[in-house]
């Protein structure tokens, strides 16, 4: 589930529409959650359907660790990539807003740690990275855990309006590491190794 304080809008031709805040969303506001509504899909399920719904699939899911698709039941299914994204995926079924994000601006992810099966070149934002890979888990996962780490222990200082739908466990788990001032485990724990 998508953060309440957010919306669908167009963004650009090239883009096509995105998710927008609508409310001021501050550093460690967990802005996703894989809850009970969100499907998943083995690669034979995905297979065993025709080409217009394996289309609508594959545009619209990610993969999880295991390989499985996973089609979010609402708008989260419109995040938008950026190489400079403002929200990261954590290895507990959730993301947070890596820094502040402000009314009016869309959240985005950074696909490389979506497990992607193919590279595909996103529009240019004058970064160094041009291309995102299926690999990019694997050589970028340091660099987003140091992301992840710092905004992290912001989580229990900001509300979260997505509380009600987490796993009881996870936020447990969520809190436990930060009154210990640990680290959450990687975000490499999410990686599938493509065969």
């Amino acid at each position: 589930m998508i953060h309440p304080d957010t919306e669908i809008r167009f963004i650009s031709q090239e883009v096509g529409y995105g998710v927008v805040a609508t409310k001021f969303l501050p550093a460690g506001t967990i802005t996703w959650v894989h809850d009970q509504l969100d499907r998943e899909f083995t690669l034979q399920q995905l297979n065993d359907y025709n080409d217009l719904y394996k289309n609508i699939l594959e545009t619209y899911c990610y993969r999880n660790n295991k390989g499985n698709y996973i089609l979010c039941w609402d708008h989260g299914r419109y995040v938008n990539h950026s190489f400079k994204s403002n929200c990261l995926s954590t290895a507990y079924d959730f993301e947070i807003a890596i820094r502040d994000i402000h009314v009016g601006e869309q959240l985005t992810d950074d696909y490389g740690y979506l497990n992607v099966s193919e590279p595909f070149e996103p529009i240019d934002e004058g970064t160094d990275r041009k291309v995102v890979y299926p690999d990019d888990l694997l050589n970028f996962h340091q660099e987003w855990d140091t992301k992840i780490n710092a905004a992290f222990p912001n989580i229990i200082n900001v509300e979260q309006a997505l509380l009600p739908v987490m796993h009881k466990k996870i936020w447990a788990k969520v809190e436990s590491l930060i009154k210990k001032q640990e680290n959450p485990e990687s975000i490499l724990v999410n990686h599938y190794p493509e065969k």
